[in-house]
């Protein structure tokens, strides 16, 4: 079964505009499927394949001509031939064509380096996270249970295939570290790097304390910082920096750490079920894990450019997510897994109110319950209305009323 994906529109349009359009993500996000689906008529040539790799890095200009005859051709993991890159530059140079090359990627930091030195101007960049809440309501594979969400995670394998979430996730995670941390670390002993990606999963929604992280793992703190290095160019986490405005007070400096899927977050946890998250002492950090997931992925979808942050003083004064739309333009979000929408909630956002002169019908909580519930201090969202509010605030409009009836 094939999923919709909402970012189909936008890698249309960028194709059209564009000789080579990159699709990058974690692996198992939906790349491929979404290439295949797009252009159907186009050549498939996946890298994975040795016999294939091998040509491609023997002879890349024959490589790349034999497909000159056809429509168009999809490249996957295209990281694996880096030469393919330079030659890529002079077959389009040669021959503009919009739309011919579709790339993938599951190593961001390996392809935006070659694409920095190869391609710029030749290529539009997309990034396809897991599905979206949005993306699975409308294809009525999510009961809008949000323990289920939690504990399931977003692959899109697990809900198109109905497959055991929990056997998938441990394989997904046991085939990461040993086709991806192997390459890239050139470490022998794997062992220790899923310990630490299991002490990653017990900080979420906390600042990196890269010492303590370190000294837990036995490493040494720069191997740390390379380790959530790859970590997050590989998409497995997120690490959220702290908004730059001080407003004439002390910030705090240190990322927040968070992933991409709380299904990765549930199993490296060792959480069974999702009754376990009713009474877990992390459910409150799984749950803004979501969130931030969520935004982020409906940034992507909507190829939007906006940035995320966090802002927290030395007093302890915090907002979970900044949404910096443009130069001052910033919108603020807190995060809460309370299912009852109470006035005491908005405490930091009017603490940002106050300091920023923000107006309070721009303040947005997101929180665990399921009703749109508008305050003075502020608005509650629903945790699976991520995808109004962005279209709201980002279009500019003032209201919500009309975008969540």
């Amino acid at each position: 079964m094939i999923i919709p994906r909402d970012i189909t529109p936008h890698l249309l349009n960028l194709s059209s505009q564009y000789p080579i359009t990159a699709i990058l993500g974690p692996r198992q996000s939906g790349k491929t499927t979404l290439a295949k689906s797009s252009f159907p008529e186009y050549q498939y040539v996946n890298l994975e394949s040795l016999d294939l790799r091998r040509a491609a890095q023997e002879d890349p200009r024959s490589f790349l001509n034999s497909y000159q005859g056809g429509p168009g051709v999809i490249i996957d993991e295209i990281q694996h031939v880096p030469e393919l890159f330079s030659y890529l530059q002079v077959t389009v140079d040669l021959n503009r064509r919009p739309g011919f090359f579709i790339i993938t990627g599951s190593q961001n930091f390996l392809l935006h380096a070659k694409i920095t030195q190869s391609l710029a101007g030749r290529v539009a960049l997309l990034t396809l996270l897991p599905l979206t809440v949005s993306e699975l309501k409308k294809t009525n594979k999510s009961n809008l249970n949000l323990e289920n969400q939690l504990f399931k995670g977003s692959y899109p394998s697990i809900y198109a295939h109905q497959i055991d979430p929990q056997s998938w996730l441990h394989n997904y995670i046991d085939t990461y570290v040993e086709k991806d941390v192997r390459q890239l670390l050139q470490i022998s002993n794997t062992s220790a790097f899923q310990r630490f990606i299991q002490l990653c999963a017990a900080r979420v929604g906390n600042l990196i304390n890269y010492s303590a992280l370190a000294r837990d793992c036995d490493i040494s703190p720069n191997t740390a910082k390379a380790w959530l290095s790859i970590l997050e160019t590989s998409y497995i986490i997120r690490l959220l920096t702290p908004y730059h405005q001080s407003f004439n007070k002390r910030l705090i400096k240190a990322p927040k750490l968070y992933f991409y899927d709380t299904g990765l977050v549930c199993a490296l946890l060792r959480i069974q079920s999702p009754e376990e998250l009713y009474l877990h002492p992390m459910r409150g950090a799984i749950f803004e894990c979501l969130i931030v997931s969520e935004i982020q992925k409906e940034l992507y979808n909507r190829n939007n450019r906006s940035q995320l942050h966090f802002w927290r003083d030395v007093q302890g004064h915090e907002v979970d997510i900044i949404i910096e739309k443009g130069f001052q333009q910033t919108v603020p979000v807190e995060i809460k897994a309370s299912r009852t929408a109470q006035d005491a909630l908005f405490k930091g956002l009017m603490q940002w109110q106050i300091i920023s002169n923000y107006s309070a019908n721009s303040s947005y909580i997101i929180y665990g319950g399921d009703e749109h519930i508008t305050r003075t201090a502020g608005q509650f969202l629903a945790w699976h209305q991520i995808d109004k509010l962005l279209a709201t605030i980002l279009s500019n409009s003032t209201g919500l009323d009309f975008m969540l009836t």
